[in-house]
């Protein structure tokens, strides 16, 4: 069975590319995070997964050589409808998967639980998940261990996303003197605001001062 959408489908996918993490290289700290996860849980597949528009990919994977598979297959596609762990304790035995070629054929999952990775808003980018080839469930101290880790993961994406803000932002000393238009790396220029909205993650808010001006004192 497909997932439904996310109702802020739309954003959720706009805030993903924000982040920019979508195809990029392995990193040691997400390596780390998700081969913890299957230790903790004694998993022979623990992924680090975001829920693209018609895939998931995997930007840390243990036990598994591929790097995405599509959506309509993915149970982190139904992971992501909700903030609350998604756990499958037997594929087979439920209606949504049992017919699912993750399920009937490689990578024969029987167990599956996620830990959806919410950031800004609400926004649920993807999730931190364990995959097993047996029916099983998990311990107490294994699911609070794998939500712990879930946080971590979060967090670490938050830090990589703003170092990359910083990094761009960075980058405009380039500035016109005269209009205040900002030289890109392509040696164009465009506005400030343009330049920033393509580069960070902004959100558009109004100064104490501008909003005095524009609404009087108290508003």
């Amino acid at each position: 069975m497909t997932a439904s959408l996310p109702d802020n489908e739309v954003e959720r996918l706009r805030v993903l590319q924000f982040y920019r993490v979508l195809d990029t290289a392995t990193e040691k700290t997400f390596d780390d995070l998700t081969s913890l996860a299957a230790a903790i849980c004694e998993a022979p597949i623990s992924l680090l997964s975001l829920v693209d528009e018609s895939r998931q990919w995997f930007k840390s994977r243990v036990g598994l050589d591929v790097q995405q598979t599509p959506r309509d297959l993915a149970f982190c596609a139904h992971a992501i409808l909700g903030d609350d762990d998604f756990v499958v304790p037997d594929a087979r035995e439920d209606a949504r998967f049992a017919t699912n070629p993750l399920v009937t054929s490689a990578p024969s999952i029987r167990f599956y639980a996620g830990m959806p990775l919410t950031v800004m808003k609400g926004v649920r980018l993807g999730t931190l998940c364990v995959i097993d080839r047996k029916p099983r469930t998990l311990s107490a101290t294994q699911t609070q261990s794998l939500r712990t880790l879930r946080d971590i993961v979060v967090t670490h994406l938050e830090l990589r996303r703003a170092s990359l803000d910083m990094t761009d932002l960075q980058r405009l000393l380039p500035i016109c003197a005269w209009c205040r238009q900002i030289r890109t790396k392509d040696a164009t220029w465009m506005p400030l605001h343009d330049y920033v909205s393509q580069t960070a993650l902004v959100t558009h808010g109004m100064c104490p001062t501008c909003a005095a001006g524009m609404f009087g004192p108290g508003r």
